[in-house]
């Protein structure tokens, strides 16, 4: 299928071949048929694309400071790597979608196959949008009115937010699209509307709506109309529509509101905020979040989990709701705002003069007929060296495009097919590192008889599923830590592994360091050691799936496991015994600040150290190894210092052991014989972290299995 996207780092708009997704539970496969270009947020998308590095730099300081402090821990080459990777990632674009319903997942009750819906999908013939941002299209509106129905609901949670009675002055300044349609749902709300604008054919348009419209370019002075047209009173309530790096704009609407009135903040604009505006009118200022109650709430979004009603009257989809009713009764009118109705197949038209462009809605019209869709593309013809396996990649995350594709594609992997859900990221990856095929349907990789290793590198909850299913159809499997999120998903695994004959390879890539590697040769045959290992971790916000037991396990399990393994490697034995202590008066299993202690089967001690409260300029990772009157410390990946040793340390620019891991699977694939890591260590660290949580909850020692 056909989908838009941005490339950032050409600045480039495409028009990328994509496979088509695949349903899944709670969610609609819908097949588009018109989509609304916004023009507001589009343009800033594609500006920014064609942005030099400097000037992307300075419309993003807050990323700036992040990178620096990358370089300050990580050194300056690797952090260059991946920001140079991260810009390499286009993006879809579009948000405001009409179609025909062609799928529904498991779980949907509300829709069937042949529903006429708006959804918030983006510019792409067939998109997967779960259920909470769809909502049906009335029998008398059309596809294109339709295709205003997210971006209305933009304007529409504005309205919401300043909250205007019957009768109420209300301003809003930028009559764009959002500025024009909210315009038109105040004064459905009994508001007398003041509009103001620059263009002046956008002015007669809002006076057409019975809006009392101001150009601002003819030496108009807004806030004096304000003030004549409410006796000197001043409006009950500002909508700021516009965009633009101005601060006046923000004054401009201080200026002109009564004691105690309401600006909400929709568009984007300069926030220098003046107190004196506002301190003496007792002013209420909101920014409003996009289509309502339940954006970025992934329960709501990505779940299905909705707000009661009676408690949360308008979420995103009621707004959606609200709209189309709005529409389908004539209460605001959309056709008066179409400017132009292209062709998919001639979207250049719109983005190439989108800088410059005077439209007010542009509208791509897809193809009709029942043409299928694959959920598989070829990138390039599979030529492959027969003396090594033939890998599918199941998963296109960050980590994914940043580390193990370009290593593996560094190191000649046989690269046959990558998966991803919604298969744009797939195609992407696909294109840059010559990969076969892009898939949206991982079985295609385990049914393909010339594939016979799949890398696993999807989200946690996740990885048991699909190390059995690829196990038991006789692929060699490697998987990206952890290995499961509980006892019963590992004793499945081990199942399956034992049945299988294949080899079962997890990311713990620590112990490939060649830091690790030569700590080990170092420390010899040394009998019980002393490990102090601690991650400095970084903060990462309660919503982010990581935190979500059922499907990122929390991060102690998603990541402290790359500790234990390390501390097992150096060690050269398997812990026995865990308990774990967490920061807080009533810390919970996804805690992400604990210490770790674990005894080891032959005498050595283990405390790993995972905090997320510290600087983030300070070394993520550093490992103090104590034996026999010797000290060695690994700093980040990046040194190695020894202390009472012969040999000496060394350092270099980063390496946290990828490659070598990734180079001695492709030789094992090949020569075969013993496992990479023994399985009786993977499954051991996999046991020992579900046990250190467990331990937490009781306050006790856990026998490690």
């Amino acid at each position: 299928m056909k989908q838009i996207i941005q490339d950032l780092q050409s600045g480039k708009t495409i028009l990328a071949d994509v496979p088509a997704p695949i349903i899944k539970a709670g969610c609609l496969l819908i097949r588009t048929k018109v989509s609304l270009v916004s023009l507001g947020t589009e343009r800033m998308l594609v500006e920014f694309g064609k942005a030099n590095l400097i000037d992307k730099a300075r419309q993003q300081p807050e990323k700036v400071k992040q990178v620096l402090d990358k370089i300050k821990s990580d050194g300056l080459w690797p952090t260059l790597d991946a920001v140079f990777k991260k810009l390499g990632e286009p993006l879809p674009l579009g948000y405001c979608n009409a179609g025909e319903v062609i799928a529904v997942g498991e779980g949907v009750r509300e829709f069937k196959v042949g529903d006429r819906v708006a959804s918030n999908g983006p510019h792409a013939e067939v998109v997967l949008i779960p259920q909470n941002l769809v909502a049906k299209i009335p029998d008398n509106v059309s596809y294109e009115e339709a295709s205003f129905t997210v971006i209305s609901s933009i304007g529409l949670q504005g309205i919401r937010l300043v909250n205007p009675t019957f009768g109420e002055t209300i301003v809003v300044i930028g009559l764009g699209l959002i500025g024009l349609i909210t315009c038109q749902l105040l004064k459905a709300n009994g508001c007398s509307v003041i509009g103001y604008d620059f263009d002046e054919s956008k002015v007669k348009l809002a006076t057409s709506f019975g809006v009392t419209a101001f150009n601002v370019s003819k030496e108009t002075d807004p806030i004096k109309i304000c003030m004549e047209r409410t006796n000197g009173i001043g409006v009950d309530g500002v909508i700021i529509t516009a965009s633009t790096q101005s601060d006046e704009v923000i004054s401009q609407a201080a200026q002109m509101s009564r004691k105690q009135g309401r600006i909400v903040l929709v568009g984007v604009i300069g926030l220098d905020i003046k107190r004196s505006d506002f301190y003496e009118k007792e002013l209420s200022f909101q920014v409003s979040c996009s289509y309502g109650p339940g954006r970025y709430d992934e329960q709501y979004e990505q779940k299905g989990q909705d707000y009661p009603l009676p408690y949360v009257r308008w979420t995103e989809k009621r707004n959606f709701q609200a709209i189309l009713e709005a529409i389908s009764m004539g209460s605001i009118q959309v056709k008066p705002l179409i400017t132009e109705l292209v062709q998919l197949s001639k979207y250049e038209s719109i983005y190439n003069q989108i800088g410059s462009s005077k439209s007010i809605a542009s509208l791509l019209q897809y193809e009709e007929g029942i043409r299928e869709f694959e959920n598989k593309i070829e990138i390039t013809p599979s030529i492959f060296d027969k003396q090594k396996a033939v890998f599918g990649i199941i998963g296109a995350g960050n980590f994914t495009k940043m580390v193990i594709v370009p290593t593996m594609r560094k190191l000649g992997y046989n690269l046959k097919y990558i998966a991803s859900e919604k298969g744009l990221s797939s195609s992407i990856l696909s294109k840059k590192y010559k990969i076969a095929f892009a898939t949206s349907d991982y079985h295609q990789i385990l049914t393909d008889p010339e594939v016979t290793a799949v890398a696993i590198t999807v989200r946690h909850n996740m990885h048991a599923q699909l190390v059995i299913e690829a196990l038991n159809v006789g692929k060699h499997v490697f998987v990206e830590k952890p290995l499961a999120l509980n006892a019963e998903e590992l004793d499945q695994i081990e199942e399956a592994y034992r049945r299988s004959g294949k080899t079962l390879t997890v990311g713990f890539n620590r112990r490939f360091s060649p830091f690790a590697a030569k700590a080990k040769i170092m420390l010899g045959d040394a009998g019980p050691i002393n490990v102090i290992a601690t991650m400095n971790a970084g903060f990462i916000p309660a919503n982010s799936w990581v935190h979500d037991l059922k499907v990122g396990g929390g991060r102690i399990v998603g990541e402290a496991c790359h500790l234990i393994d390390l501390i097992t490697f150096l060690s050269g034995s398997l812990v026995d015994e865990i308990i774990m202590t967490a920061a807080g008066q009533n810390p919970e299993a996804n805690t992400d600040n604990a210490s770790i202690l674990m005894k080891y089967k032959n005498g050595s001690i283990g405390v790993i150290n995972y905090f997320s409260n510290g600087n983030k300029a300070y070394s993520k990772e550093r490992v103090e190894v104590y034996s026999q009157g010797r000290t060695l410390v690994i700093d980040n990946f990046r040194k190695l210092e020894s202390y009472g040793f012969s040999a000496k340390g060394f350092s270099k620019s980063q390496d946290k052991g990828h490659y070598d891991q990734f180079k001695l699977l492709q030789q094992k694939l090949v020569d075969g014989g013993k496992e990479m890591i023994p399985i009786q260590e993977t499954l051991n660290t996999s046991r020992a972290v579900l046990a250190a949580i467990e331990s937490m909850k009781l306050g006790v020692w856990i026998k490690v299995k």
